[in-house]
């Protein structure tokens, strides 16, 4: 007998990266409820969820519900959470907007967590643990991973003495966050850095600095379930994300013990996804950089030709299943 069981799939609107996966989910016959927090104050998005009259065995009930769709709490097979939008209630005053959004969240986003049956990829209590960079860096080291020296820290003289230490240092964000001054975007790229330009606004807040690798590529790597994806990226820059027009492509094959370090360093955090970025030296050599715990992929899809989508959509379709 065929599962019927739906997939969820909470993410913005306009996400082609979701529609690639809700394309091959299709394809497998597997339902989809796709909807997005956001929809809520509009009234496209009804949830309901009912506790204390259901069995231990079944602690909740209820159901999500848009204009096309509609999905019984107790019998979702996965989520994938992407890339939700929560609603800004920006037709109330500040207080009740404030108020309003905590409901939501913890309202919307309590009724999903109640559930224990599904897959979920990624669980964004699990990523959000994940998204520490200083926690990350622990974790790479514990598993064997290469690791450039690190500092994160803010006292200037600290940071002075790293960088007379190692030389070549660069400065990274320790959480990306929209930006703006003078009411333009900013983004903050992986910046070269010297003991000259350390000053006392370092004690402001904590920074990370890393020694620079001498490195020839970058190397992406997308961990779905138990199959990887690596790509390796040639760009001459510093930080391949500065212009994409500049960067090459070419799949490569993961040694087994780095593709094992990936699968239990996604296992430490739960997670069933992510993307990894490494630096390749002269001789090869991987170097930890970081995990993007709901990173982007689709252009790497594009760009190289690899299942990924797919590959989200067996992990989805499989639900909890064991594989």
């Amino acid at each position: 007998m065929a599962d019927t069981s739906p997939v969820l799939v909470v993410t913005e609107p306009l996400d082609i990266t979701a529609d690639m996966v809700i394309t091959h989910l299709h394809e497998r016959g597997v339902p989809v409820v796709r909807f997005n927090p956001a929809d809520l104050p509009a009234g496209e998005l009804t949830v309901s969820a009912r506790f204390g009259d259901r069995p231990a065995s079944s602690p909740v009930a209820g159901r999500f519900r848009t204009p096309s769709r509609t999905a019984d709490v107790e019998h979702v097979r996965a989520v994938y959470w992407r890339r939700p939008v929560w609603p800004a209630f920006e037709h109330l005053g500040p207080g009740d907007a404030r108020y309003a959004a905590a409901q939501v969240r913890y309202g919307l986003a309590g009724a999903l967590y109640a559930l224990d049956g599904p897959l979920w990829v990624n669980h964004p209590a699990r990523n959000a643990a994940a998204d520490y960079k200083p926690a990350q860096l622990a974790v790479a080291v514990r598993l064997g991973l290469t690791v450039p020296a690190t500092l994160v820290t803010n006292d200037p003289d600290e940071v002075r003495r790293f960088i007379t230490a190692h030389g070549q240092v660069i400065a990274k964000t320790l959480r990306w966050t929209p930006y703006e001054r003078d009411g333009i975007g900013l983004t903050s790229w992986a910046e070269p850095v010297t003991a000259d330009e350390v000053d006392d606004s370092v004690a402001v807040a904590p920074h990370l600095f890393q020694a620079c690798v001498d490195k020839v590529a970058d190397l992406r790597v997308l961990v779905v379930g138990r199959q990887s994806f690596a790509v390796r990226i040639d760009s001459g820059l510093l930080d391949w994300r500065k212009d994409y027009s500049a960067l090459s492509y070419s799949v490569v094959d993961l040694p087994g013990r780095l593709e094992k370090a990936l699968f239990d360093y996604l296992g430490h955090f739960g997670l069933s996804s992510g993307s990894f970025d490494l630096a390749l030296d002269r001789e090869g050599e991987p170097h930890w950089l970081e995990l993007n715990p709901n990173g982007q992929w689709g252009w790497l899809e594009e760009k190289t030709g690899l299942p990924m989508a797919a590959a989200f959509a067996d992990l989805l379709a499989q639900g909890d299943t064991p594989g």
